[in-house]
């Protein structure tokens, strides 16, 4: 079957039906039944103990910690609270499940009914989040081979047993695109609430996706299949186009969806059969007879309710209003509280809003990204690209300057005052000095002043650039082009008048 994951080619008979399982590894020190670190990257099997390796005997104690993280994801996603929910065992046998069963939560989550609300052609769409609970993470298989024929498996532990919040939406989100924003708004929001470090690539976010086709205009769900091993927003994307086309072409041919789970190969761009998908009877589900019910009451939810912070769509509503920046600067600067904060602190401190944005997104973003660094490991603190944009507000600099400063600011760490002053860098405003450096340049090119003389104004650009070279990028461009300018139609007596 020839299909491209990089679009989905939905036959106008149906429309396609997807919901999103999203689970997030909680920034808990220890992990949620017992006390070994939660830490990512350690040697395998290093972070193990007798209860996250299921040994006989062994008890859970639950981590207050992950249960206040997700207590405030709940509330920040407007969900209503379970005064008293509890956990289940989740039956089913795999290597990485050490136990052969998962301490889960079932027909009493943490919360139920909230929402993420995403941008639409100017207004706004609402996916419901149909459920939010807590459980704990499985270990992780590496295999020696693809993913079809591996020739052997091996199985790190540490990960099992660190708390996991599975997030998971009513189905209705309609497109890739759709479940793409979904997850981006989803990301910002536990990132910012400090709960999960959204590390895709390292598996502290992932995502399973079910996806059905149903005739356009009905009701009823068609058959779905669940979608995993998708490890970032653009994965998602291909995957679920990939599953959309394939399931469109099955239809359309007369033939029938199977209920199952596929695997996304992002090598080859497809969804390749897993297992047939399970049940919940599946699973026997039965309360954890070694954990006692939790409870939320009224004070405890009020007062992590006080605790949460602005969130990304308030902060990034609050940008365009305040600071006057378009809403795509907005949403950038946004993407994480660390970035939205260095922006804020440089944008009020510089009192200019708008540049600090466009120096922040393209000059700083650009130089961390080409080196794989977060905003938390700029060499630029916040004060002083404020200083360097003051020298530039002021004047003190030119633009071509302030970027050469930049680049050096970056590399060295020193102050934008130091590098001006140790190399000369002022800007030259004084008129008697550019008014030598124009007349130069009006000899030295008869031609282009002969020409715009004539009315081709665009000779005035290469006259400008040449005063810009003549005096090596510091003449004052607004005061040379005004010079320039009056020279030329005669304004001002000089020589070649």
């Amino acid at each position: 079957m020839e299909l491209n994951a990089q679009r989905s080619t939905l036959n106008a008979q149906f429309e396609a039906v997807i919901g999103l399982e999203v689970h997030a590894q909680l920034l808990t020190r220890s992990k949620i039944f017992c006390g070994c670190s939660a830490a990512f990257g350690a040697p395998p099997n290093s972070q193990t103990c007798p209860v996250c390796l299921g040994m006989p005997g062994s008890l859970p104690v639950l981590n207050r910690r992950a249960v206040e993280f997700a207590l405030k994801t709940a509330l920040a996603l407007g969900c209503d609270i379970t005064s008293a929910c509890r956990f289940h065992r989740k039956n089913y046998f795999y290597p990485d499940m050490p136990k052969n069963y998962q301490i889960s939560q079932y027909e009493l989550p943490l919360a139920w009914r909230g929402s993420i609300k995403l941008p639409a052609d100017g207004a706004t769409r609402r996916i419901r989040i149909h459920r939010l609970h807590l459980e704990e993470d499985v270990g992780k298989l590496l295999h020696a081979g693809t993913l079809q024929e591996a020739d052997y498996s091996l199985v790190d532990f540490n990960r099992s047993g660190v708390p996991l919040m599975e997030i998971v939406s009513e189905p209705d989100i309609r497109t890739p695109e759709e479940a793409g924003e979904y997850l981006r708004q989803l990301r910002a929001i536990l990132v910012y609430l400090e709960v999960c470090d959204g590390n895709m690539e390292e598996g502290s976010l992932r995502c399973d996706a079910n996806v059905s086709l149903r005739r356009v205009g009905s009701e009823e769900l068609g058959v779905k299949a669940e979608v995993k091993n998708m490890n970032s927003f653009k994965n998602v994307q291909k995957a679920l186009a990939y599953e959309i086309q394939r399931q469109t072409q099955i239809l359309e041919e007369g033939g029938r969806i199977v209920q199952e789970t596929r695997l996304w190969d992002a090598d080859q761009e497809l969804t390749l059969s897993m297992r047939s998908k399970e049940y919940a009877h599946d699973y026997r589900y039965f309360p954890e007879p070694d954990l006692v019910p939790l409870t939320s009451s009224p004070q405890r939810i009020d007062e992590i309710r006080a605790t949460l912070p602005e969130l990304p769509q308030q902060r990034r509503a609050r940008f365009v209003r305040e600071y006057g920046i378009p809403d795509y600067d907005a949403a950038v600067l946004t993407a994480s509280r660390p970035l939205a904060d260095y922006y804020e602190t440089v944008a009020r401190a510089s009192r200019e809003p708008k540049l600090a944005s466009n120096w922040v997104m393209v000059e700083l973003l650009g130089h961390l990204n080409k080196d794989g660094r977060d905003i938390t490991e700029s060499p630029i603190p916040p004060a002083e690209l404020t200083a360097m944009l003051t020298l530039l507000r002021r004047g003190t600099i030119s633009g071509k300057i302030a970027k050469t400063v930049f680049e050096q600011m970056y590399q060295t760490g020193k102050s934008a005052d130091l590098i001006v002053k140790e190399q000369g860098l002022t800007q030259i405003s004084d008129q008697d000095e550019l008014r030598r450096i124009v007349e130069e340049v009006l000899a030295a090119h008869p031609g282009p002043v002969a020409d715009y003389r004539k009315g081709k104004v665009q000779s005035l650009t290469f006259l400008v650039g040449m005063v810009m070279k003549a005096s090596r990028g510091k003449a004052n461009p607004q005061v040379a082009n005004e010079l320039l300018i009056a020279r030329l139609k005669g304004e001002e007596s000089g020589g070649n008048g």
